[in-house]
Order: C-alpha cells, then structure tokens, then sequence
C-alpha cells in the first residue's frame, strides 16, 4: 500500500469533482474546492473521519468493497479506478467483475434526474445504482448478496421479486428477462458469470429451463409497463434505457405524462420515502 499515491490520488480526484457533477446544488460560500470530504464519504457510504484519515495517510488499507465504493463516488473511469486498487496495494478487479464498476458517463446522467425514477442496471440484472425515488418504487436493492444481487435470478427463485408486476404481465417479463440473460451469455460465453448465473438457474427453476430452451435473444425493455406499489397501487410508467457502448450497463429511467395520475403517483414516491414490497403490501 502506497499510503502517499493514495491520498494524493483522493484528494485530486475529490477536487476535481464540483456539487453540480454528483447532483449536489453548489452552495454560494463553499470554502473547499471541488467536493467536501464529507461528501465524498456520504457518496462511499463510509463515516467521514475513515475518509479523511485516508488522505491524510493515516488510514488502514482499505478493503476491495471500500476501494470499489471510493471509485464509484469519485466517478473514475475503470483505468482510474485499477490505480486506485494498485495503490492501494490490492489486485484490480478481474475483467470478469467489471460490470460492478459503474460506467462515469452513466453515473452522470443518474445524478441529473432527482424528479423520477431511475437506476443503472448490469447486464446480468444487477442493481449498482438507484436514486432515492427508484429505492422508493422498488425498495433497496443493495443488500442482495452472491446469485440474488441479480433479478433474474430473484424473479425465478423467490416470488416476492415478482410482486411489483401485475399478474397478467409476469409471463412477459419472465420472457423478456430470460432473453435479456441469453443476450448476456452470448457475450460473455459459458465460462463466465452469465454461465454461473444459467447453470443456477436450470438448477432451481422448471420454468426458467423451459424458457431457456425457446432460444429467444433481445435487449430490449419494454416501452410501456405497468408497476405495482405496495400504497399507491398500479402505475403506468414509460420506460427509457440507454446502453453502455458495449452493452455490459443500462440506465433505466421511468416517466409517466405530465398531469397524468401515474405522474402524481412518482411525485408522492418522494413523500412516502423508500417502501419494500412485500405480501403484505398486496393484500
């Protein structure tokens, strides 16, 4: 660990950072130039005195969900953040975990849109960013560990994951998230984390090797669906994605016409904060 190239890296990186890049609204007397330390922490979800004791190289050698979290508040390109793990005396991940990295150029696009939902997605179905009305839509997707960080997995092995989808539209989606996967393995071949993710699958799920077998391929999402809310009930959302160049992360982003009752029901997602789905909530 090269305690010096570590702090100096944070700090130029956090400098090199304005409010307005993450989202923030750039306050009129801020005395620090580019982000606050405290920032920055809140963005790694660490406490304060952790980050400051990094940059003033006192801090312990981070853990690799530290440096991956650090990357990820900074907003570094995967180069930046292979140097922040060598620094940090730790092997950069491997190419086969990059999707966890979150692309820059999607992240500044999410930190844009406060007034609707709207999360970034791997291409395995895995939840790497929401902001906080998408947490109150679909509740906090972070906590899922191993095969169930992905929905795809989620959706064919616990029912609760299919919950914010009307009954009469789960047959679709099941299609379209199968066809997503095989998109995926295709991409990545037998060997990797989409091999892991449809080898569990045949395993668990009658349903999803049924499905596997039709051989359907697409990356699309839907245009127009319709999502369940434990409170607010049935909303009718548009659905826009865009792609990383190489197809490995999704921004989501879902809308609903102005004046519209869907349109009122994303704007009281913001007062009722973020809500889990569960059985409960449906009956």
């Amino acid at each position: 660990m090269d305690r010096a190239a570590l702090a100096a890296f944070l700090r130029t990186r956090r400098e090199g950072l304005r409010p307005e890049d993450i989202g923030l609204i750039p306050g009129a007397r801020r005395r620090t130039r580019g982000l606050r330390r405290d920032e920055v922490a809140a963005l790694a979800v660490m406490s304060t005195d952790y980050y400051t004791r990094l940059e003033q190289q006192r801090g312990p050698q981070p853990s690799e969900q530290m440096l991956t979290a650090l990357a990820r508040a900074l907003r570094l390109t995967t180069s930046e953040r292979d140097y922040l793990f060598q620094v940090a005396g730790r092997n950069p991940p491997s190419p086969v975990s990059t999707a966890t990295h979150v692309a820059p150029a999607l992240l500044r696009v999410l930190d844009r849109l406060a007034d609707t939902p709207a999360l970034i997605l791997s291409n395995l179905g895995e939840t790497l960013v929401q902001n906080r009305l998408a947490q109150a839509l679909f509740g906090d997707q972070s906590h899922h560990k191993g095969t169930a960080r992905s929905e795809i997995y989620r959706w064919f092995t616990n029912p609760e994951a299919r919950l914010h989808y009307p009954e009469n539209d789960r047959e679709r989606q099941s299609r379209a998230l199968v066809a997503s996967l095989r998109a995926a393995y295709g991409d990545m071949g037998p060997h990797s984390r989409a091999g892991e993710l449809v080898r569990a699958l045949e395993k668990a799920s009658t349903e999803f090797r049924t499905l596997w077998a039709r051989q359907e391929v697409a990356r699309r999402f839907e245009d127009h669906k319709t999502l369940l809310h434990p409170e607010l009930g049935p909303i009718e959302v548009d659905c826009q994605a865009l792609f990383t160049e190489d197809q490995s992360q999704i921004l989501l982003v879902l809308t609903a016409p102005p004046r519209t009752e869907a349109h009122e029901k994303l704007r009281l997602l913001g007062v009722l904060g973020t809500e889990r789905f569960s059985t409960e909530g449906q009956n």
